[in-house]
Formats: C-alpha cells, sequence, structure tokens
C-alpha cells in the first residue's frame, strides 16, 4: 500500500478540483477568450495567489479543464465497452451505431448540464497551447481511436454511410459537445433536454429529411 497523502496534500488536492470545477463551467458558459483568472478564482472561493500557486496561466488552468473533460469521457466510453462486451458473451450483440448515439447522447446531456467546456477555436491561443500539451493529445488519441474503431465498424456493417470519410464522422460527432443549437434550444426555455437530446441526436445521424410514413 502506498503512503496516506497528507494533510497539505489532500487540501492542494481539494483546491486544484475546485479550481479545475470553476475552469470547466465558466469554459462551457463563457468560453476561453471571455474568461478571465480573476473570475476562476472567485468561482472556486480561492485568492488569486493560491490560484497562481497551482496553476501558473490562463492557458494551463484551460488545458487542465479539458484533459479533466477527455478523461472523463474516455471513462464513459470504457464503461460502454465493457457493457458490451458483457452484453456480448450473453449473446446480446451491441452495435457500433448504438455506442456512438450513446457517446454523443452523453457529450450533449453534460453540455446541457453546464459541464462541457467548450472545443478551443482551430487558430485560438489556447488550441495552440493545447498542441503542445501532452496529457490533452495522448488524451485525445486514445478517444479518436476508440471512436474511430466503432466509426469504421459501422461503416462496415451498413449502419453509417460508407462513403463519408471516417474523419469527417468523427469532427462531427466531437462538434456535438459544444453545439451552438444545443445551447440555443436550451436557453430559449422551451424545450426539456430529453426533447433537446433527442431531436439533435436525430439531426446527426439520420440528417433533416423528411421520412416516409407508413
Amino acid at each position: 500500500m502506498g503512503a496516506r497523502p497528507s494533510i497539505k496534500d489532500q487540501l492542494q488536492r481539494v483546491r486544484q478540483d475546485a479550481i479545475v470545477g470553476a475552469v470547466n463551467r465558466l469554459l462551457a458558459s463563457k468560453g476561453y477568450d471571455a474568461m478571465t483568472v480573476d473570475e476562476v478564482a472567485a468561482e472556486a472561493g480561492l485568492a488569486k495567489a493560491s490560484l497562481y500557486k497551482l496553476f501558473s496561466s490562463k492557458e494551463e488552468l484551460a488545458g487542465a479543464a479539458m484533459v479533466g473533460a477527455l478523461d472523463r469521457a474516455l471513462a464513459f466510453v470504457d464503461e460502454l465497452r465493457l457493457a458490451a462486451q458483457n452484453d456480448a458473451a450473453e449473446g446480446r450483440p451491441v452495435r457500433a451505431l448504438d455506442q456512438l448515439k450513446a457517446v454523443t447522447r452523453w457529450a450533449m446531456a453534460t453540455q446541457l448540464e453546464g459541464e462541457m467546456p467548450s472545443l478551443p477555436a482551430h487558430n485560438s491561443s489556447l488550441s495552440a497551447s493545447l498542441q503542445s500539451n501532452e496529457a490533452y493529445m495522448d488524451r485525445l488519441l486514445a478517444l479518436s481511436n476508440r471512436l474511430g474503431i466503432w466509426i469504421t465498424e459501422a461503416q462496415t456493417g451498413g449502419q453509417l454511410n460508407a462513403l463519408l470519410p471516417p474523419e469527417l464522422v468523427l469532427y462531427t460527432l466531437f462538434a456535438r459537445a459544444c453545439d451552438p443549437v444545443v445551447a440555443l434550444l436550451k436557453d430559449s426555455g422551451q424545450y426539456s433536454h430529453e426533447q433537446i437530446l433527442e431531436w439533435v441526436l436525430s439531426t446527426t445521424f439520420e440528417g433533416l429529411a423528411q421520412r416516409a410514413t407508413a
């Protein structure tokens, strides 16, 4: 057994989690450019000086939140994979398309709960910073590989259009995690979270075409 963390280490961990949680919420509600370090400190209930003892910059703060978001996504995907293996062992195979839908639903639900940080713009300073963040890039690659397996299986099995480049499907699913349509429908106050999830899932996987009626 490893040594029990000291009270000081435990307190530092609590502060770090509070800061990352605050960054996560601010990135979800305001985005990186509008977020300030002062706001993070206030949201976390800490002095700015205490925050800087753990994180040296705004980029580092955002990077920690993005790594945390990917960790949660990987944990959810791994739960799905394990459940699918158990189902297959009992003669209940799960379609790859259903796994992709489940991940997409989870990402949008997390956004509706205000817990999903928005993806950085391609040419933003945060995007450049994340490119050099090993922890972030390792997790992004791991998540892409896991989803890529399901995308290939769904295309091979005729569940998704096999003529589409797999990376287009992957990027489309990533985009649902911060889809402005989800936020706009939520902000209108006219629809339940379940309605929003079903509608955006439908348009993502089935398109906007009129369906034939029986």
